[in-house]
């Protein structure tokens, strides 16, 4: 597939980085060389030195021939313009990225007579996904499937839990057999486990289950589990507010901690049920007197990775508080993994995950099509959902007489209102939707998950 990026930034280089690793032709167009000279000299990417709003350097990108074009670049405005030419000069599709909340509002009207196939705003979708992670505090990522249905939790095995010691298979019937261990981190190395794979304490573990399930483990495996009431957020930029406004939506309390007075007038207006504090979020005085070391959870979005690292650290030694730190820059993120500072998320990796599940949908060729697709372990493991639309030589076989790729676990299958674990007796059927966790990177569709013959 020909892909078109406008915008050689940090998510720009990721997304071609990406498609050019999974065999696609990548042009990427950006007025500054120097943003794309590494990436053209280390992958079989083309660049072109330009203005994507520009119907010219279009053309000489090929748009014509085109089937995608991402617009990435740092001006909105620039991004929807880009994507109107692109549409009108080579009828691909088009995605955009969208980050003022001005432009919220009017999100379907924009998409619908620009007649765009995604806006993504990474501040929003990043909001979202620290939203899911202080629903279970305990938990280090938390990823959802199936409209939120199905949810993907990332948890420690604490010291004195009755997990540790047990084996997979057996995990799973003393606590609940519609709950599946897809993923263990141990020390540095990561596996799919199979049914005779022994927990240890100190074990980061991956579980996909419905919510109440999720829940209920977690509890009895003795697990942390309490629901959060009050959350601070230091920094005060988009992300607080998307993320203010979801938190509010749902009866938590929210303060936000932000150092220009503007600023903070013009979050009062938009949050009257917030509180608003103008003052350094750096300051541990003003830390104490706003009872920050007490709060239920505390989310760190400043906009410098250093600051936030910092105060996470300074928060998680003095605090029993759920820390969640965001993080810009995506090699950056991969490097702190293991250091003490709750879950981190970074808003660039999510809109480059979102707009690479796009991607593989498109190349819908055997009848189902990827739906949802999150990078775990430092993108050493994809969990992809599947939509199955027609028969293929999947459809209809026991999931035990398939001849699956090896580190690869089929972890759900949703059927109408019914969520199935599924053993290997269980098929999967034409309307299914279906969750695979695998080592194995770059599945396309449904009929990937078996071994080529």
């Amino acid at each position: 597939m020909r892909v078109i990026i406008a915008g050689c930034g940090k998510v720009g280089a990721t997304i071609a980085e990406q498609l050019n690793s999974e065999g696609h032709d990548i042009v990427v167009i950006d007025p500054n060389p120097e943003a794309f000279r590494s990436l053209v000299s280390e992958n079989d990417v083309l660049g072109i030195v330009g203005n994507g709003a520009v119907n010219s350097v279009q053309e000489e990108a090929g748009v014509e021939r085109t089937d995608l074009f991402i617009a990435v670049t740092p001006s909105d405005e620039l991004n929807l313009l880009c994507c109107l030419i692109a549409k009108k000069t080579g009828n691909c599709k088009t995605i955009a990225r969208v980050r003022n909340p001005d432009y919220l509002a009017s999100r379907s009207f924009i998409k619908e007579k620009l007649g765009l196939s995604m806006i993504i705003n990474p501040e929003r979708a990043a909001a979202k996904e620290i939203a899911r992670l202080l629903k279970f505090p305990s938990a280090i990522e938390v990823d959802t499937f199936s409209k939120g249905r199905v949810e993907l939790l990332k948890v420690r095995i604490p010291e004195g839990s009755s997990i540790a010691g047990m084996a997979v298979s057996r995990a799973r019937s003393v606590f609940t057999n519609k709950l599946l261990i897809c993923i263990v981190q141990r020390d540095n190395e990561t596996i799919i486990p199979d049914g005779n794979f022994v927990l240890q304490v100190g074990d980061k573990i991956s579980i996909i289950a419905p919510h109440s399930q999720a829940s209920l483990f977690m509890k009895k495996a003795g697990v942390k589990f309490n629901t959060v009431k009050d959350v601070t957020i230091i920094g005060g930029g988009k992300m607080a507010y998307y993320l203010a406004r979801e938190l509010l939506g749902v009866g938590i309390n929210v303060k936000i901690i932000e150092i220009d007075k503007q600023r903070c007038e013009k979050l009062s207006e938009l949050l009257p049920k917030a509180v608003i504090i103008c003052g350094d979020g750096t300051n541990q005085q003003l830390l104490a007197e706003e009872g920050v070391f007490d709060a239920g959870a505390v989310v760190l979005l400043t906009d410098f990775d250093e600051e936030n690292i910092m105060l996470s650290m300074c928060i998680g030694a003095s605090s029993d508080a759920k820390v969640i730190t965001k993080v810009n820059r995506i090699k950056f993120s991969e490097l702190i993994s293991g250091m003490p500072i709750g879950s981190v998320v970074c808003p660039k990796h999510i809109t480059a995950e979102s707009i690479l599940s796009y991607v593989r949908a498109m190349q819908n060729s055997f009848g189902s099509n990827v739906q949802t697709l999150y990078r775990l372990e430092n993108n050493k493991v994809e969990a992809l959902e599947f939509f199955v639309r027609a028969e293929s030589d999947v459809v209809g076989i026991p999931l035990e007489k398939l001849n699956l790729r090896p580190n690869l676990l089929v972890s759900s299958i949703i059927r109408g209102n019914e969520i199935i674990t599924p053993s290997g007796r269980d098929s999967i059927k034409i309307g299914d939707t279906v969750i695979v966790v695998t080592t194995e990177t770059g599945l396309n569709d449904l009929t990937d998950i078996v071994k080529e013959q």
